[in-house]
């Protein structure tokens, strides 16, 4: 139904709360007045009296001296507010990043004065010049009684590829890396793992290596197997350390070590966790063994770089690694600790910390050990001949009870979970279970979390992918017990995480492939070309308006373009239709299952005959492995800069690793690469796999 209050209905229209939207299949579709309530609750609207809450959201901008951030394109002109009793004078300035000065010109600006409580209110508008440099300065107001500042971000109107790619199309692997499991690893694949596999995907000409997200998880069990449901987007989860690679393992005695390998040959070898990725397990054993060698001390250099470490990553450091020693002894749900605990600027948490110098050292450690694992990995892809190196993947959000959520609490939602409106794959939507980050609130920071995920991501990268950059514009807010179909859209200010996006990446000098699968409103993928962030791609989706598939000089050029995406059966699985009996037998399937498999079937035979029409396919009876290669074939003839081949396709793997929509009725995200036989498989196989040779020769020579 539609609001009955024009209260709300502006209160909502204020904070870009969408009161319809248009579904998957084209009709306009009204968002009921239960889940535009439940939405500015959860924006801190007081929904109870939406008369007084809209004053409040009116008279706010004039409470306050100056806007907390202004964000600039590159040669863009730009005003900004101040707010101060009406009659007193002011003047502005901007500081910039190298500590020089630029002044502001006051322009005309004919809004009355405001009466606010007791006083009058004037507002004057200043001028911000059009040339100056990118980066993060400071509008600074001064009146007689004060000095305000706010924050004053330019960013690039265009970012591109970098430079290091030159004039030429890259093409590299993707690949989960908890599931790429050596001999040397503990039953998880490794940062060690990574360095070895980006090395071979080097040899094999890739310029670059794409992997799940390696944020940081819960450090006591269970836990999440979900790369993409972190409890921190800024840190890394130390399950992907491997001991031995850390230099004082080798100072721990004979025994130490011989017990820690032990360690490691049980978790090896633990029959339930052959064909399935056991986190717990692995992290129980890395744990003990990593506290012994942290126990040892360091050498006076190694103990100077980890204080430099400390010092970078400053205050956030600090309480996340609170956080963790905090969840040993009361749990990774924050929101059940004493009361007393949940604030990270608590003196109880302050006691908490002083009491337990080791262990918050410890989880400090963890990360930097990490961070220099990972540095390690990078390196040597590039040293090996990659172009770019590893592609880190940023999840779209974090967990509600993780160190994320308790570190900064007023920046996320509560009452509300992310997910995706009902579309042609997931036919009864998503509610992913991550609060959403306010965009009021992010504005408020300066939009400061963000530039920590996306430097961090970066840290030790080529590249970052954006999963689902949509929600850089929009994403769908689910108000908790009302279920995902029952959810709207919530708007960002997309000019600004963009440009931030793009500025931290041009000062990383690397590329950002944005997610843009599923449904995408009119006019995202071409703003987000427009800024020179590449989309995606991928072949099953890439049809024309009548269902049939885009011949491949149709497709984009700015795109990472790939045949599948982690979120699809590997494709020798989807060719045979799999994915539609197994969300059949999960009961994700809206429509009959006899509709699905023969809409599969035609899917198939309409790829297969695309195929022979570019030449791709020349055999008669093709195998489904031969049609796989074909397709990747295909791949080379679009016109896109940068092409993607899934190391599961590579080595013939058939086993999806994730299936949407569900949680413990499929082993998501605990399933590790296989061969063609279902087999797990080593990665030391995979440097041998005949099958990965000729996906390579396919690329390199088309």
């Amino acid at each position: 139904m539609s609001l009955s209050d024009p209260a709300l209905l502006a209160l909502a229209d204020h904070f870009g709360v969408a009161r319809s939207f248009q579904d998957w299949k084209g009709r306009q579709t009204t968002v009921s007045e239960e889940t535009i309530r439940a939405v500015l609750t959860a924006l801190g609207v007081d929904v109870s009296a939406p008369d007084r809450a809209l004053s409040e959201v009116r008279d706010r901008p004039w409470r306050r001296t100056i806007t907390p951030c202004t964000v600039l394109r590159e040669g863009q002109e730009g005003r900004v507010d101040i707010h101060l009793p009406a009659g007193q004078s002011v003047a502005v300035h901007i500081e910039l990043e190298d500590g020089t000065r630029r002044d502001c010109w006051q322009v005309d600006n004919w809004n009355p004065d405001r009466l606010l409580d007791d006083g009058w209110v004037g507002e004057a508008t200043f001028g911000i010049p059009a040339d100056l440099p990118l980066g993060y300065h400071t509008v600074v107001a001064i009146t007689p009684d004060r000095r305000s500042t706010a924050s004053l971000i330019v960013t690039p109107g265009w970012l591109g590829l970098p430079t290091r790619m030159g004039s030429t199309r890259s093409w590299g692997y993707s690949t989960q890396l908890y599931s790429v499991r050596s001999h040397g690893s503990w039953g998880v694949g490794d940062l060690t793992d990574l360095a070895d596999l980006a090395v071979w995907s080097a040899t094999q000409g890739a310029d670059y290596l794409l992997i799940n997200p390696l944020h940081a998880a819960e450090v006591v069990a269970p836990m999440e197997p979900s790369p993409y449901l972190p409890t921190s987007r800024l840190f890394v989860n130390p399950v992907y350390i491997r001991p031995e690679l850390v230099p004082e393992y080798q100072d721990l005695d004979e025994d130490a070590r011989e017990l820690a390998q032990r360690d490691r040959q049980r978790v090896c070898e633990n029959p339930h966790a052959i064909d399935r990725i056991d986190r717990d397990d692995s992290w129980t054993a890395k744990r003990s063994v990593l506290e012994e060698i942290h126990a040892l001390g360091m050498e006076p250099a190694r103990m100077m770089a980890f204080q430099a470490f400390r010092r970078t990553r400053g205050r956030r450091l600090d309480d996340y690694a609170v956080w963790c020693a905090l969840s040993e002894r009361h749990g990774s749900d924050w929101k059940r600790w004493p009361e007393d605990l949940q604030h990270p600027d608590s003196p109880a948490v302050a006691a908490f910390a002083r009491e337990n110098p080791e262990r918050v050292e410890f989880y400090e450690w963890l990360q930097w050990v990490a961070d220099q694992q990972l540095s390690a990995a990078d390196r040597a892809g590039r040293d090996s001949g990659m172009r770019l190196g590893l592609i880190c993947d940023l999840a779209v959000g974090v967990n509600g009870h993780g160190a994320d959520t308790w570190m900064l609490p007023s920046l996320y939602a509560e009452g509300i979970g992310v997910g995706a409106p009902p579309d042609q794959f997931n036919q009864s939507g998503q509610d992913w279970g991550q609060p959403p980050m306010r965009p009021d609130a992010l504005a408020e920071m300066s939009y400061q979390p963000f530039r920590e995920m996306v430097s961090t991501a970066l840290r030790h990268a080529g590249g970052v992918r954006i999963d689902h950059i949509l929600g850089l514009f929009r994403l769908w807010w689910v108000p908790a017990g009302l279920g995902p179909r029952n959810g709207t859209y919530v708007r960002y200010d997309h000019d600004a995480m963009v440009g931030i996006l793009a500025l931290e990446a041009l000062r990383a000098g690397a590329l950002v492939v944005g997610e843009d699968l599923g449904t995408v409103e009119p006019g995202v993928r071409d703003y987000l070309r427009d800024r020179g962030i590449l989309g995606t791609s991928v072949m099953w989706f890439e049809m024309d308006g009548s269902g049939r598939p885009l011949p491949p000089q149709a497709w984009r050029e700015y795109a990472l373009s790939s045949v599948t995406t982690h979120d699809l059966p590997p494709t020798v699985s989807y060719l045979a239709g799999e994915h539609v009996d197994a969300r059949n037998e999960l009961g994700l399937l809206t429509e009959p299952v006899e509709q699905e498999r023969a809409n599969a079937a035609r899917e198939r035979a309409l790829w297969v005959q695309a195929l022979r029409d570019c030449g791709a396919l020349t055999v008669e009876n093709p195998s489904d492995e031969e049609i796989v290669v074909a397709m990747h074939r295909m791949l080379r003839q679009t016109p896109s800069r940068v092409l993607n081949v899934a190391l599961t396709d590579a080595v013939g793997d058939r086993r999806t690793q994730n299936m949407p929509g569900t949680t413990d009725q499929y082993p998501n995200w605990r399933v590790p690469l296989s061969g063609p036989d279902g087999r797990p498989m080593w990665l030391e196989e995979v440097y041998t796999s005949e099958l990965a040779a000729e996906f390579a020769g396919v690329l390199n020579n088309g």
